[in-house]
């Protein structure tokens, strides 16, 4: 691209690495405005995700409580095993589009409805082949039990899985949060809540799979509508085989990131399963669910954060993009530390909440919430890494894997030849987990400094502050009885942080984000 022209003058056009000063002040004022425009749909989608929290929180304790009261610690496990391994067959059959489509979207020509469908298409392939292979060895979702009924079928969920993240981040493109927030924190969650306790009467067995099924299909149409009120039908469209085996092929990296970062939230409980009895998993399972609420928080900005950093790439503006990512890490950190402490300092009081025999869960909570905290710089570092240095970043993802494993192992055997008892295995791999995202947090955050050359540092000293005051006043609600610690204790834990926050961590810009009308 060449400059334009400097009027009056017989010499032509300007040196292509000279900017006239009106021309550099005007691009300026542009990249300011972009800028603001950037922070406020971050800011906005951050609102809505905090809202989607509070409301999958809601929805979410209902089934907790059905599933460890009515069906107990052993069915649990049982169950958990299995959605693991299918939803870790789903998460491969997006390939890699949850992030990718943005990036797609953002650099082509033809309609979007089009390209959108032409990533449907393409998971449509993958879900088939994941969901042929479950079903012909079920033994892999149920190594420990007896297949039993229609549990063979379950991989058939894998199609409304991957078909709904898709949807939802084609949605998310044109800042449509309000859909996922309603599809994964409304729909979802208070319909396997709801199911749950219905199947509970046909089968104490299967219910807990059923309802899970159920769950899924509904979430899927919640994301299939939105869709096509926004996009409409795709009139016009032929699929490319060719252009859709380039495509496969150009998110394997993407895909795979995406899978290495989701498996190191199911790799301890995989780990553990091979170690540990179903109950013990179960029990962990429960500790799972109740730290993966904050975790939500965090992976809902990907759809919002992924666009705009697609947008900023096209237009070179890195330190644009070091801003972003520095300023939602703050966000994330900032809420889930403060989530973690509300939901760890009366840990027992919520884990008896499912059932008295879920309470030796607490020290594993304590962990896996520190270690959704310590993992959010990695979160969003990898948000602007997968579209930088997609490689380089996957290689980054599976060393962390590969430690996570080893210390996993490592901390599981200790325990058992100190003769400790089994839950000290749970909480073990959830330390493992803890340290090995806390690596990842510092080498992606300090790797992508270096490629955007502009620092990205989401921390903030006022946290420590924050911290400290709302562990004081946790401590003081502990010697509250256990139904006032989680009506009253988890309140003021929250109420004393989020003032702290407030108060010494927003600077200007954060209140005014945060009070805009967007």
């Amino acid at each position: 691209m060449t400059s334009p022209e400097s009027s009056g003058s017989s010499s032509g056009p300007l040196p292509e690495k000279v900017t006239a000063p009106h021309d550099k002040a005007a691009s300026e004022v542009t990249d300011q405005e972009d800028g603001k425009e950037d922070l406020a749909a971050l800011a906005k989608g951050g609102r809505t995700n905090v809202f989607g929290f509070l409301l999958r929180l809601a929805a979410r304790l209902p089934f907790l409580f059905v599933a460890g009261r009515i069906y107990g610690a052993e069915a649990l496990g049982r169950f958990a095993y299995a959605i693991l391994i299918v939803e870790f067959a789903a998460q491969l059959a997006t390939l890699g589009l949850k992030r990718g489509l943005a990036e797609q979207l953002s650099r082509t020509e033809r309609p979007h409805v089009h390209v959108v469908w032409d990533g449907l298409l393409v998971s449509l392939f993958a879900s088939t082949l994941g969901a042929v292979l479950l079903i012909l060895v079920p033994q892999i979702m149920f190594p420990n039990s007896e297949i039993n009924g229609l549990d063979r079928f379950l991989p058939l969920v894998i199609f409304a899985i991957a078909g709904s993240d898709i949807a939802l981040a084609a949605l998310a493109y044109r800042y449509d949060i309000a859909s996922t927030v309603r599809a994964r924190s409304v729909v979802e969650p208070w319909t396997i809540s709801i199911a749950a306790f219905l199947f509970s009467y046909y089968s104490l067995r299967d219910g807990l799979i059923l309802s899970y099924v159920v769950s899924m299909i509904a979430a899927l149409i919640a994301s299939l509508w939105p869709l096509l009120r926004s996009y409409g039908l795709p009139w016009g469209w032929r699929p490319k085989p060719l252009a859709l085996a380039k495509l496969a092929r150009h998110n394997m990296p993407l895909a795979a990131a995406d899978a290495a970062e989701w498996g190191s939230r199911r790799l301890d409980l995989a780990i553990l399963g091979l170690f540990a009895s179903p109950a013990i998993v179960g029990i962990y399972y429960i500790a799972q669910q109740v730290a993966s609420l904050p975790q939500k928080l965090k992976t809902s900005f990907d759809p919002i954060l992924g666009p705009v950093i697609t947008r900023n790439l096209e237009a070179g503006n890195m330190k644009a993009i070091a801003n972003q990512v520095s300023q939602v890490g703050f966000w994330i950190i900032a809420a889930q530390a403060g989530i973690a402490l509300a939901l760890a300092i009366p840990g027992e009081a919520v884990m008896g909440l499912v059932g008295p025999n879920f309470v030796g869960g607490t020290g594993a909570l304590a962990f896996l919430l520190a270690a959704e905290a310590v993992a959010a710089t990695a979160v969003v570092s990898e948000a602007a890494l997968v579209y930088i240095a997609r490689h380089r970043n996957l290689l980054i993802s599976l060393s962390m894997l590969l430690l996570q494993a080893a210390l996993s192992v490592t901390f599981i055997q200790i325990c058992m030849r100190m003769g400790w008892p089994p839950l000290f295995q749970a909480a073990a791999v959830a330390a493992a987990l803890m340290v090995a995202l806390a690596y990842a947090s510092v080498v992606k955050a300090v790797f992508l400094s270096k490629l955007l050359k502009a620092p990205v540092n989401g921390w903030r000293w006022s946290l420590i502050m924050a911290v400290l005051v709302a562990t004081a006043i946790g401590y003081l609600a502990t010697y509250l009885p256990e139904w006032a610690e989680l009506i009253v204790g988890i309140p003021m834990i929250l109420g004393s942080y989020a003032w702290v926050i407030w108060k010494w961590g927003f600077g200007p810009e954060d209140r005014k984000l945060f009070k805009m009308k967007s």
